[in-house]
């Protein structure tokens, strides 16, 4: 089984294989200014929901060199993929929104042994709970 999957695309050892993942949340909270008192606040719902993954690869030996490309071909088509951990946990819909990657010991023909990748995903709204909310279906998050 796949560490993590977004959309097709399986994370594991044979593709692409993450050594970290972080998972950034925050919750809205807008304020209003008041004369003589504090500033009034209330929660309207959640904010962004954001992961990083990031891990190496070393061509030729661990991954498949046609991952990378392939993360940013899903990142070209703007769409959001569901993102589903290896124990069937799914986080919801997300696309990618960079991918960061570090090529290093560098060989006598230009190629890398080594590349770092950072691959940062946002959440976007899921469109049946849009619709749920009363929303448009591609209010896209």
């Amino acid at each position: 089984m796949a560490l993590m999957t977004l959309g097709m695309f399986a994370f594991d050892l044979p593709t692409l294989a993450y050594g970290e993942l972080q998972r950034r949340s925050s919750w809205r909270h807008p304020t209003n200014d008041r004369v003589g008192a504090r500033a009034a606040g209330q929660f309207v719902g959640p904010g962004e929901d954001a992961i990083t993954l990031s891990g190496s690869q070393a061509p030729g030996l661990i991954g498949d060199p046609d991952s990378l490309p392939e993360l940013r071909r899903m990142a070209d088509s703007g769409e959001a993929w569901p993102l589903i951990d290896g124990m069937g946990r799914n986080y919801g819909a997300y696309v990618i929104t960079s991918l960061d990657e570090t090529y290093r010991k560098i060989i006598d023909n230009g190629a890398p042994r080594i590349i770092d990748f950072t691959l940062t995903l946002a959440r976007m709204e899921d469109a049946d709970a849009a619709e749920q909310a009363g929303g448009p279906a591609d209010a896209g998050g």
